[in-house]
């Protein structure tokens, strides 16, 4: 079949890869639109994997203020080049994962930063709720493995679903950042300010 050059730029609107990548990515998929996209996002996977271990030493934070001045966040992700951090596509991510915070409220950015202590506190209440609903003691281990999965897609920010496209986790935009960008990319830490929070009111 033959790629058209409209069909390159609904590729590329849709994944944002550069010309040459949606037109390979065409030519193998024999001009399946979303195979294409498939087939861009499982190179784009096996690049980021590649990347994974370069030192990311720069990149920049970014701030996003929500509700009125109710709720401010701060984010600091890391990239391997100043220039890089300079870019617009970089600074949309900065201000996407700040928005991320602000409106899904992470506790971590990833699940190793869970503490053995809360991780036991949830399974032993995930394993009394099964236990009490009258669930066999068979499959109970297996209901709070699931559970344990959707926690941490509650509370670790790179397995949350993405507020623009829920379709995608975190990670995932991050990865075709990755693919993109061509760099190593990780969002290292984030502080989350909601106005009045812990402060007794009478």
């Amino acid at each position: 079949m033959e790629v058209t050059a409209n069909m390159v730029k609904d590729l590329r609107e849709k994944s944002g890869a550069g010309m040459m990548d949606c037109k390979r990515a065409l030519a193998e998929t024999g001009g399946d639109i979303q195979k294409a996209f498939d087939y861009l996002r499982q190179k784009g996977l096996a690049a980021a994997a590649k990347k994974a271990d370069r030192a990311a030493s720069d990149g920049a934070v970014g701030a996003y203020i929500h509700a009125g001045g109710k709720i401010g966040v701060l984010v600091e992700i890391n990239c391997e080049t100043d220039f890089v951090a300079r870019t617009t596509e970089f600074q949309a991510l900065l201000k996407d994962v700040a928005m991320q915070v602000a409106a899904a409220n992470p506790r971590c950015v990833r699940r190793e930063e869970v503490t053995a202590a809360d991780l036991d506190k949830e399974k032993d209440i995930y394993r009394q709720q099964a236990l009490e609903s009258g669930k066999p003691e068979k499959i109970v281990d297996k209901i709070v493995e699931g559970k344990v999965d959707k926690f941490y897609s509650e509370v670790c920010l790179l397995e949350q679903s993405f507020i623009k496209d829920p379709d995608k986790k975190v990670i995932d935009v991050v990865n075709d950042a990755i693919a993109r960008l061509g760099e190593n990319i990780q969002i290292r830490r984030f502080s989350r300010y909601h106005l009045g929070e812990g402060v007794g009111k009478d």
